[in-house]
């Protein structure tokens, strides 16, 4: 492959902004090497997505794939922001559902690489095979956090009790673990859901069937970790580092939140204020899914 080779990238997060965003930036890292993008998902995420630098909206395209219709999620529902927590099962099934069409997109594109979340257990296994696309299993989740959720065999935990301890394969002292009513409250990635296969088990697949695991992490501050999951997975370990969110500015702010931008322009300068989210704003658990 030539060294000024131009890269298609196709990437496909999981339905909630905490894994789109640093999808996006990830993207636009992308597209200041002059590589192009095809950023996959559904037609209301991608609206609410932050606009693109206008220097950079070449190199990236928006695809949009209307979200299958499954029951217990409403129509305008397409990311977990728009469910409880118990409803997330069903949107997981629905993303199941945009299998086939992302198949029909891939196989119409030039994509070289498609970088994936931890759902997709099948682009890895079926997809990126079938149709000679390099596949890699970009995680949101530090290094720390893939390392002590383990190989995809060899692990035996059955138990929330079994998650608050170090697991075998961190060969070093640490503390990194669950506390219990942590994993008691998210248990059911573990134990399963509606679609048959837990959220653990897509992860473990997503990262053992890929060309490459790609992590938000850095080898100068978390080293031993990124070795370890090499070890785990027995793949390229590639970290990206934090991928900090930043915005272009387009001037058009979201009028949701012009009353609050006027109130706190006028609070004498150096007020401290205190922002309470009711319950519909407030950042939960399943934004991190």
């Amino acid at each position: 492959m030539a060294a000024d080779k131009k890269l298609h990238i196709v990437m496909f997060p999981w339905l909630a902004f905490g894994h789109m965003i640093p999808y996006l930036q990830l993207s636009k890292l992308i597209a200041q090497k002059g590589h192009h993008v095809s950023f996959v998902s559904t037609p209301a995420n991608i609206r609410r997505l932050p606009k693109i630098h206008p220097d950079l909206a070449p190199f990236i395209n928006f695809i949009n794939l209307p979200l299958p219709s499954v029951e217990n999620v409403p129509q305008n529902a397409e990311a977990t922001t728009d469910l409880p927590y118990d409803k997330v099962q069903y949107l997981k099934k629905a993303y199941d559902l945009l299998k086939q069409p992302l198949t029909e997109f891939l196989r119409s594109s030039d994509a070289d690489w498609i970088l994936y979340d931890f759902a997709p257990y099948w682009v890895p296994q079926e997809i990126g095979p079938n149709l000679g696309v390099k596949t890699a299993l970009f995680s949101v989740f530090p290094p720390e956090c893939m390392a002590f959720l383990g190989p995809l065999s060899g692990d035996h935990r059955k138990n929330p009790e079994d998650f608050t301890v170090t697991p075998d394969w961190i060969p070093f002292p640490t503390t990194v673990a669950f506390r219990y009513f942590e994993i008691k409250k998210i248990f059911d990635c573990v134990t399963g859901n509606v679609t048959g296969v837990s959220d653990l088990e897509r992860l473990k697949l997503c990262a053992h069937h890929g060309d490459a695991v790609v992590v938000r992490g850095s080898p100068d501050f978390n080293p031993e970790w990124i070795r370890v999951l090499g070890d785990i997975y027995g793949n390229p370990i590639l970290p990206v580092g934090q991928l900090l969110t930043t915005e272009y500015d387009a001037g058009d702010h979201n009028p949701a939140w012009r009353p609050i931008k006027e109130w706190l322009d006028k609070q004498p300068r150096g007020s401290v204020v205190y922002v309470a989210f009711g319950s519909e704003a407030k950042p939960s658990q399943r934004e991190l899914e």
